[in-house]
């Protein structure tokens, strides 16, 4: 006979009108809400009489808060329907089907409607206390391919990795893992094409939003070409640059003396050294390496990595620091890992790119969550956000006038949670 605390002897109702599935959502909303994202998107982004032109920031923020809480389809956005789960968000839930409307009816100037947008929240954000200040602040811009699926995504196509998808390009901070920027690519486009023109933009943000030290970028080879260095140089970046094996950077490279070479840390089998010349008027650092041991045989000649720098320093720790590019992808995994760009839900490149735009601000409002609630320093897994502050059962009640968020007893994150909570609620209101 069945025990009676056996799941078979339960019996399962749909109807509790006051339960939340994603409670911890309370936090990201605030915080909006302290940023006045929906009174921004209101203001910046019209739509004209094109279809879903109505209350945008309303349809904006039901899309943050979605991807937020997991969703990487318009669909996904019905979870924030249920039960009482809009009370905790401060505005209407808004019904996938105006959302997707509300998407197809962007054009190129909408979206960069929306970037204006990002650059108005991101400057709010900063002053609120999630920004560099006057302090140093590195960026990193790479690319990424976001794979689709289906005939009928515009601009998708087969690129370098023979996935069918988009190639967006994406700044990031490294510190923390926000996205400064990005920008909607088709899947032919080349990791450098309009490099340029996202480098000016990218700089130009960031110090109208409140970054007033010295700015470091940082980029692979698909980015180093003449004019990206240009535009560095003339809003005084410092750049860290990886270049391709040209025949003038590998004359470059030949031509160092044996004696110039530094030893540096590598793994157990192997071997690296530093050294650097000169290329273009510009610092080349480059770094050899090779396999010692039985598996040398496999590799057993030098294989270097060179990058142009015009930063001061040694070449020992540029080098380090260059290698530290590859925090970009951090960000990158969280962007696509269960949210946001794991999916291009659109078959127009218009509304996908607005998708991207809203995505990373669902991003970056989890970033400020944890730098301004929680006091953080350095990146912060979003999944780990995701499962200790917001996917929290809870349960909506009335008392005195007052409603009162019933969350699980003995939670382990219950202290973060509040104390995240009095901090976002300081932050003074926008709007």
């Amino acid at each position: 006979m069945p025990s009676s605390h056996s799941p078979d002897r339960l019996v399962v109702a749909f109807d509790d009108t006051h339960a939340i599935a994603n409670a911890g959502l309370l936090l990201p909303a605030t915080l909006a809400q302290r940023l006045g994202i929906e009174a921004v998107v209101d203001q910046l982004v019209d739509l004209g009489r094109r279809p879903g032109h109505h209350r945008p920031g309303r349809k904006a923020l039901t899309l943050i808060h979605a991807i937020i809480a997991g969703a990487d389809c318009i669909d996904d956005a019905d979870l924030l329907r249920t039960g009482s789960t809009g009370h905790v968000l401060g505005h209407r839930v808004m019904a996938p089907s105006t959302l997707g409307t509300f998407l197809r009816g962007f054009t190129f100037g909408h979206v960069r409607q929306l970037d204006r947008v990002a650059e108005t929240v991101l400057a709010r954000a900063w002053a609120g206390g999630a920004g560099p200040g006057d302090g140093p602040m590195t960026i990193d811009v790479d690319s990424t391919i976001c794979e689709v699926h289906g005939d009928h995504k515009g601009g998708a196509a087969y690129g370098y990795t023979r996935q069918l998808g988009y190639h967006p390009l994406l700044a990031t901070r490294a510190d923390t893992g926000e996205v400064l920027h990005a920008r909607q690519r088709t899947g032919r486009a080349a990791s450098g094409r309009g490099a340029e023109r996202f480098v000016n933009e990218v700089a130009g943000r960031v110090r109208r939003a409140g970054a007033s030290g010295p700015l470091v970028l940082r980029a692979d080879s698909g980015f180093w070409s003449a004019k990206v260095l240009a535009a560095c140089r003339r809003h005084d970046l410092r750049f860290s640059i990886t270049v391709r094996q040209t025949t003038t950077v590998a004359a470059a490279i030949a031509a160092i003396s044996e004696d110039a070479w530094q030893a540096i840390d590598y793994p157990d089998g192997g071997v690296a050294q530093v050294a650097e010349t000169t290329l273009g008027g510009d610092r080349l650092i480059v770094r050899r390496a090779r396999l010692t041991g039985p598996q040398a045989t496999l590799w057993p000649d030098w294989r270097h990595h060179a990058f142009v720098t015009n930063r001061a320093g040694g070449a020992v720790d540029l080098d380090t620091d260059h290698r530290r590019h590859a925090v970009c992808e951090l960000a990158i995994r969280d962007l696509k890992d269960g949210a946001g760009l794991r999916h291009c839900p659109s078959g127009s490149f218009l509304a996908n790119a607005a998708w991207l735009v809203i995505a990373t601000l669902a991003h970056n409002l989890l970033r400020w969550v944890a730098a301004i609630g929680l006091g953080g320093t350095g990146q912060v897994v979003a999944k780990t956000l995701r499962r200790r502050l917001l996917r929290l059962p809870g349960r909506l009640t009335r008392s005195a006038r007052r409603l009162l968020l019933h969350l699980p007893s003995d939670w382990p994150w219950a202290r973060q949670f509040l104390v995240a909570l009095v901090h976002l609620r300081a932050v003074p209101l926008r709007s």
